[in-house]
């Protein structure tokens, strides 16, 4: 298609576009634009006078920093822990919802489990704190019930990386299970009919016909998490986080928090962002070709 005809759909479509808009504006100004101010990581930042180019100073600072190791180490364990745990309960819950006959019921079950991903890490944190508290909450109370003692789950550096996990999943198991759901309902519904008619009970259906339908939003999902690994979650990990567990959950995001925005150390922590993002992008290239050379399956 000539350059003269794209731009003549293009008009045609102006609508669409135009509804695009704010979208486009949104990733531009908040993603897009931010990426010029990353050049103060090979600065020394100047409230007065203009910043003066020092190179990797700031990078050789970060890498001999004892601490950032642990903060690299914190960060990739949880990272790793909701990617590979989490990632197949949106799909179950998928499955699940699809297997149900009522509508209705499906459809409530749905704006239940969509409900918790509109609400902030602030009130999400206060709900878990009520559920785990050591003396009232309804899991130790459960656990008392069995005989058992009760354990503070919030102040115990073995437990709190689960409870991230356990909170990142219930806030988000239905919301990211559209894309799946989606998918699902998209399938051929001949291609049940002709599964039916060769005998196929409903356990070959979920994996003959409706688990190849999910492949390929599967790969792109995975593909885009393995990108956002050193995103652990600033905003959970802020909420959750105490002085007896900091050690096992202050992530890259946390670190740049408090060394750049409260101790005012810009250059340093914007040296440290620019590492994030730079692994960020190398391991969703990576897993984008290894995935395209081994399935020819990919992110695009």
């Amino acid at each position: 298609m000539s350059m003269r005809s794209k731009l003549k759909q293009m008009w045609t479509d102006k609508t669409l576009y135009f509804m695009l808009l704010p979208g486009l504006l949104y990733f531009i100004i908040f993603h897009v634009w931010p990426i010029i101010g990353m050049k103060l990581a090979f600065y020394d930042f100047r409230i007065m006078g203009n910043n003066v180019f020092v190179g990797l100073k700031y990078f050789r600072e970060l890498f001999s920093t004892p601490i950032f190791t642990q903060v690299i180490a914190n960060t990739l364990i949880i990272s790793a822990m909701k990617m590979f745990l989490i990632f197949p309960i949106p799909i179950i819950f998928a499955l699940m919802l699809n297997e149900f006959m009522n509508g209705k019921f499906r459809k409530t079950v749905q704006v239940v489990s969509y409900l918790p991903h509109f609400l902030s890490w602030v009130v999400i944190a206060g709900i878990w704190f009520e559920f785990l508290s050591k003396s009232t909450g309804a899991v130790n109370a459960l656990i008392q019930l069995f005989g058992f003692p009760a354990h503070d789950f919030l102040t115990d550096k073995d437990s709190i990386r689960w409870v991230l996990v356990a909170s990142e999943a219930w806030r988000n198991i239905g919301w990211d299970s559209i894309i799946f759901l989606a998918a699902i309902l998209g399938i051929n519904q001949s291609l049940y009919e002709a599964a039916y008619v060769d005998g196929a009970s409903r356990w070959h259906i979920v994996t003959r016909v409706v688990l190849p339908h999910l492949y390929v939003p599967m790969v792109t999902i995975f593909i885009l998490n393995v990108g956002f690994i050193m995103n652990a979650g600033l905003d959970q990990v802020l909420n959750f986080t105490n002085d007896s567990v900091n050690s096992q959950i202050d992530i890259i995001d946390t670190y740049v928090y408090r060394v750049g925005l409260i101790n005012g150390q810009y250059s340093f922590a914007t040296a440290a962002n620019l590492f994030k993002s730079a692994i960020g992008v190398t391991l969703v290239l990576s897993t984008h070709f290894i995935s395209k050379k081994l399935t020819s399956k990919g992110a695009w």
